[in-house]
């Protein structure tokens, strides 16, 4: 697969994110955020590991404990640590904070364990992929900051960050699916305990139902199999910075399907992200163009 091929799986991946918020907005009333989180882990876990052994792509072997063990609890602790900043900072806010700041923390951390220092186009394209979804989400006009959920959904971004590193390490040894299949379903079996806390009669009504289907099956099994193959062309950091695609999906999800108005700070804002998404994959076209000539 070629790395443009990459590109577009990210892309298509972050997309089917960015419907998250939109279908949790036709949820019952009653619907926590926290049990939703872990209801998506559990169908979208569980449907991935059964499709990964009806293909036969499950090996027994390859498994490094750690790294398998860091893969399901980053991606377990997203759920909680996104939907408390949510809640604690306001969706504006801990939306910023946790997509935001993801990009860079993935950087960073190649760096640091990696000692790989990423390309100039990706500073480039992810500095102005992150001023725009500041612009298009304005937290700073928001009155309810609170430095507990600041700190929580940096550690939501990290949760993210961590997952992709650690896709990327154990796709060298394992297939894309089967990677997703075993960290999500670990992941799920780890916010088990959630299920005894909430109520959970919402999920037999026929809006909590399609709800859960949605969240669970395409945006997060689906999502995360089109996510982890584009990893195997891709960098981690590149990667985590087309899924910016994200809050740009949210946004226009939210205006033709919620009827939410967009200022002319935030139309700014989706045009800023998608100059970083573009810059990403033209310059990365360019490049395997080059390639192609210099072989001929």
């Amino acid at each position: 697969m070629s790395k443009n091929a990459g590109v577009f799986l990210v892309l298509f991946a972050a997309m089917l994110w960015g419907t998250t918020g939109t279908a949790q907005a036709f949820a019952p009333s009653e619907a926590n955020p926290l049990i939703i989180g872990a209801l998506r882990l559990a169908v979208g876990g569980g449907a991935l590991l059964l499709f990964v052994c009806l293909k036969g792509k499950l090996k027994k072997g390859n498994w490094p404990l750690l790294i398998t063990g860091i893969g399901g609890i980053s991606m377990a602790a997203y759920q909680p640590l996104f939907f408390s900043a949510v809640s604690m900072s306001g969706v504006a806010v801990g939306t910023v904070v946790a997509i935001g700041s993801a990009p860079i923390l993935a950087g960073l951390l190649e760096v640091f364990i990696y000692k790989k220092m990423p390309k100039i186009q990706w500073w480039f394209a992810t500095m102005i992929g992150i001023s725009g979804v500041l612009l298009l989400f304005n937290p700073f006009q928001s009155e309810s900051f609170n430095g507990v959920g600041i700190f929580m959904a940096i550690g939501a971004g990290l949760s993210f960050a961590v997952y992709t590193l650690v896709s990327k390490q154990l796709l060298q040894s394992q297939n894309s699916e089967a990677v997703v299949g075993v960290i999500f379903f670990l992941a799920a079996l780890l916010l088990l305990p959630i299920f005894f806390f909430f109520p959970l009669q919402w999920i037999l009504e026929v809006g909590g139902f399609i709800t859960i289907l949605h969240l669970g099956l395409l945006a997060t099994a689906l999502a995360y199999l089109l996510f982890s193959k584009g990893l195997n062309d891709l960098p981690a950091s590149h990667a985590v910075t087309l899924s910016l695609a994200e809050p740009l999906t949210a946004a226009c999800l939210g205006v033709f399907l919620l009827k939410e108005t967009l200022t002319f700070t935030n139309t700014i804002g989706i045009a800023l992200v998608f100059m970083g998404l573009i810059l990403l994959t033209v310059r990365k076209r360019a490049r395997n163009e080059e390639d192609v000539k210099q072989v001929i």
